[in-house]
This record gives C-alpha cells, structure tokens and sequence, in this order.
C-alpha cells in the first residue's frame, strides 16, 4: 500500500511537469524501475499512467480553445502510425545511437525556447502547410516516441512553435493531443503482449490525471511566462540525464 501511495503521488507531480512542458517519464520510469518492476513491465506501466496524464491535458487544452481537433485529423492518424512502427522496430534494434544524439537535439531546442524572440503566446507566420506538418513532424516524432520516448514532447511543441507558427499556449495544447495519440498507439501494442502492472498503471494514472488537470489549467492562465521556463527546464534535465547515463 505504502509503494502504491508514493507512486501516486510522484505520478501528480510528473503530471504536472509533463501538462506544460513535458518529460513526465523522466520522473515515472525511474520510479516504476525503483519499485522494483523490469524494464519491459517499466515501460509498459508507464505509458498506461502517461495516457491518463495526455488526454486529461488534451481534454483541458481543446476546452479553453486552444487545440483543433477537427484541424489535425491526419497529425493523429500518422502520429499513431509512426508510434506503432517505433514501438515494433525498438524490440528489434539497439537504440544506443538515439540515447547520443538526442541530447544535443533537445539542448539546442532549449536554447531555442530561451532566446527566440518569435516565442510567445501570439500565433506567427506558418512555414510549411499542416498536411506537411503531419507527414514529418507527426509521423516523426510519433516514431521517436514509440521507439525511445524522452523529450518527444518537445519535439511536437518544437514543430509547432518553428514551423507552423504557433503561440506557445496553442503548441503545448497540441503536443498534448498527439502525445496521446502516440502513448495510446503504444499502449495497445504492450496491452497485448501482457507486460503491463494494471493496479500500479491505474493508480498512477489516477495521479496523472490530478496533476495534469493542475497544470494544464495553469498554463492557460499564464501561458508563456510558465510553459518556457518549465519546457527549457524540462528539456535540459532530459538530456543531462541521457548524457549520464
């Protein structure tokens, strides 16, 4: 009972983080892994509570407006394929090169929510179309999620912000609809290979919703003043962790 506890209450808070800025797994996986579960029961668990924590923030987000469902149909649907397609390829190959290079990725990107001046809650000048969008950021980064995880998050928000033009409040809506998209797709593939700790999943994913409910409201109400500083954060501590391990 005393585990089930403390897990929940590290899943209101990972909920709270990964609501704004992302990187709730950097707090989850360590402590599924410190209760004891192995690696594949990890990660199966953990995108069970992770989905809980997505679609509470998502549901949030399109209530105050900031998300168009009806407008990123086809972002879903390849970001689902591409998180399929990582989550069967990552059983087969070594993803030690992913561990390398991200770090360095997810650290120029938080140089870029740092300094970028065009970084606000405003919508900015789009680069490329939303069809575009789908076919590389979504079915990429929902890849990426299925087959590694950490800071996938930032790369959606990333896209948004750079290349549709998004404010950040919006963008954060978004990446929140995607990566429950992207959790889901995961989910069902190790729901059927039995890996997952249903009771620990659920209780965390009662925790996620708390904390996500918590901080998706929150960064309605402050917007950027919150989400950069927590996405920068977030970003940096990802990476000095992959860096070390």
């Amino acid at each position: 009972m005393e585990l089930l506890l403390a897990l929940f209450v590290i899943a209101i808070i990972a909920g709270w983080v990964d609501s704004i800025g992302g990187g709730g797994g950097l707090i989850c996986i360590p402590a599924l892994l410190w209760a004891g579960f192995p690696p594949l029961e990890t990660l199966a668990t953990n995108k069970l509570q992770a989905s809980f924590g997505s679609s509470t923030a998502a549901f949030n987000y399109t209530r105050h407006g900031l998300v168009d469902v009806k407008g990123q149909k086809l972002a879903i649907a390849l970001t689902f394929l591409g998180s399929v397609c990582g989550t069967l390829l990552v059983q087969q190959i070594d993803s030690s090169l992913l561990e390398k290079a991200i770090p360095v990725l997810l650290i120029l990107f938080a140089l870029y929510f740092l300094f970028s001046p065009k970084i606000s809650d405003a919508d900015k000048h789009q680069v490329i179309s939303p069809k575009t969008f789908a076919m590389t950021v979504g079915i990429g980064a929902g890849f990426y999620d299925g087959f590694f995880g950490p800071g996938a998050g930032t790369f959606f928000t990333m896209g948004y912000v750079a290349l549709l033009g998004f404010g950040l409040p919006k963008a954060t809506g978004n990446t929140k609809l995607l990566n429950f998209t992207s959790n889901i797709a995961s989910l069902l593939f190790f729901a059927l290979s039995g890996h997952i700790v249903w009771l620990a999943g659920l209780v965390m994913g009662v925790g996620q919703m708390i904390g996500s409910y918590i901080g998706s409201h929150m960064a309605v109400k402050h917007g950027t003043r919150l989400i950069r500083p927590v996405l920068v954060t977030v970003s940096l501590l990802v990476s000095l962790k992959l860096l070390l391990d």
